[in-house]
């Protein structure tokens, strides 16, 4: 496909690394007879690195077909963790490289997670936008805290550290952001 081609979202191979386009810039020439550039910022799949490019409008790029299948967490199995697809029951077996760091975020019973496969063959992790999480290990209440913005750190049950709301306690279940990996509410 042409570069002037590609839009946001599009999955691409650019020397033999795939990568997802996340935003496009085009830049048209102040003279005559100048080429219209475009500049792709993409982030590769597995592993979420920025990558940058710049193409003129007839540069190729070949496109890859991404799936994204909806599944469901089943259980870990040594250190990867294993996906079952919602609708055809396919296991996909995720290692730590493909989860990256939503393996703090990857909740048995949630719903919302993705698979992302090419040629049958998973390469990356969507995870929903926020989890509910446990936690496990935090200071305890301060009298008056309520009245206050102040927050502390907590421990998750899954091993993610966030700051929370100082009246959050032991054993309380938390809604995470996990865009921002950030406290947002009570569940």
């Amino acid at each position: 496909m042409k570069a002037s081609d590609v839009k946001k979202g599009n999955v691409v191979e650019h020397d033999g690394t795939v990568y997802q386009v996340r935003d496009i810039e085009r830049s048209a020439p102040t003279a005559r007879g100048g080429n219209v550039t475009f500049r792709f910022t993409m982030y590769s799949i597995p592993g979420g690195r920025k990558f940058d490019l710049s193409l003129r409008a007839d540069d190729d790029l070949k496109e890859m077909d991404l799936v994204r299948r909806a599944a469901n967490f089943s259980y870990m199995d040594g250190e990867a963790f294993v996906f079952m697809d919602a609708e055809d029951y396919t296991q996909y077996m995720l290692g730590p490289e493909l989860v990256g760091d939503n393996a703090g975020y990857i909740v048995e019973g949630t719903e919302g997670y993705y698979v992302q496969v090419i040629d049958d063959a998973p390469v990356g992790l969507q995870v929903p936008t926020s989890v509910v999480l446990t936690v496990v290990d935090t200071a305890p209440e301060l009298k008056g805290a309520s009245a206050t913005k102040r927050t502390k750190p907590a421990r998750l049950d899954t091993g993610v550290e966030i700051q929370v709301p100082e009246y959050i306690t032991n054993d309380e279940k938390v809604w995470v952001n996990t865009l921002t990996g950030e406290f947002a509410g009570r569940a």
